[in-house]
């Protein structure tokens, strides 16, 4: 079934029926805050706190995009994708690494032989202002050198500017340019400022053909929140409903420790189902998360929290 189109009963729907799907939008915000805040208070038993732990790192996507990446810190950052923690193989590698377009064929090479996915930014990570031209030249540069997976950033200018229309055209145009490279398309939350507006966004980005939506690109002082995730769930569930097709959801942008984390997973697990549960579905962008997750199990086990420095910089 295309994903560059919503379909229903078996006929597809046009851009009129995607545009009035989107206005629809209303949240209950008092009662979205007030489900966000009961289900914080969830607690997983003691036994399935490893299980849970391992799974954050399963579904880690370790990030550097930062202007004095190297092809030493990539490679460092490459290696702990693939070993979490050399000293214990019980703990399973990353779902990818995520780099600039220029630094994808240094980590293409350091994870090869792995089940470790290569990522790029792309489509003039964070901002999105440039013309679609250069969008689109960025998107075929990165997947020509390597990348697995294409994050790009939807344009903020034209949605805030009511333009939905342009903001699908543009998604529908990179997508074309992925093929089969799965695409994340980042919201920026933080810049859509109401959850009317992030249902918005999600809607129109998975109307559009995005393998995954994402919370954010991490450079804003606004990143994740937990309600923008339940915001984006329930509009991934009702893009299954209409579709049939199963979309993912990348959480990034202050997420570091492992019990925010926990929080996350607990979220997911309520509102969408353990099926949701797998890095093909869901994905955490981690920097400094996965150094905490990674104490964390070795407390579990050891009794005893290690030093930040006994395990392998990213």
């Amino acid at each position: 079934m295309s994903k560059t189109a919503l379909k229903a009963n078996n006929s597809k729907l046009e851009w009129v029926d995607v545009i009035e799907h989107v206005y629809e939008s209303r949240i209950d915000a008092v009662g979205l805050n007030e489900r966000v805040a009961s289900l914080a208070t969830r607690s997983i038993k003691k036994e399935s706190k490893l299980e849970a732990l391992n799974m954050i790192v399963s579904m880690c996507d370790l990030t550097t995009l930062e202007g004095e990446d190297t092809k030493g810190k990539i490679s460092q950052m490459s290696a702990k994708a693939v070993k979490p923690d050399p000293g214990d193989k019980s703990i399973p590698s990353v779902a990818a690494v995520c780099v600039y377009p220029s630094l994808v064929s240094i980590a293409k090479e350091k994870v090869k032989n792995s089940n470790v996915k290569v990522a790029a930014v792309s489509s003039y990570f964070p901002s999105g202002q440039v013309p679609m031209d250069s969008k689109i030249l960025d998107t075929k540069f990165a997947i020509e050198e390597g990348a697995d997976e294409i994050d790009i950033v939807i344009n903020r200018k034209a949605f805030l500017e009511g333009d939905y229309r342009k903001v699908y055209d543009e998604i529908v145009e990179l997508k074309e340019v992925c093929k089969d490279v799965h695409l994340k398309t980042i919201l920026e939350v933080g810049d859509l400022r109401t959850y009317e507006n992030i249902r918005k966004a999600s809607l129109i980005s998975l109307a559009a053909g995005s393998d995954f939506i994402k919370t954010s690109t991490g450079k804003l002082t606004v990143g994740s929140s937990r309600q923008a995730c339940y915001v984006m769930a329930k509009a991934v569930l009702d893009y299954e409903l209409w579709t049939g097709v199963q979309a993912g959801i990348k959480v990034a942008g202050g997420i570091r420790d492992a019990k925010d984390a926990i929080r996350y997973l607990v979220l997911i697990n309520e509102e969408m189902g353990d099926n949701w549960l797998t890095p093909d579905l869901f994905r955490f962008g981690a920097s400094s998360l996965l150094d905490d997750v990674l104490k964390q199990i070795r407390k579990l086990k050891t009794g005893a929290y290690q030093a930040s420095y006994y395990f392998p910089r990213g």
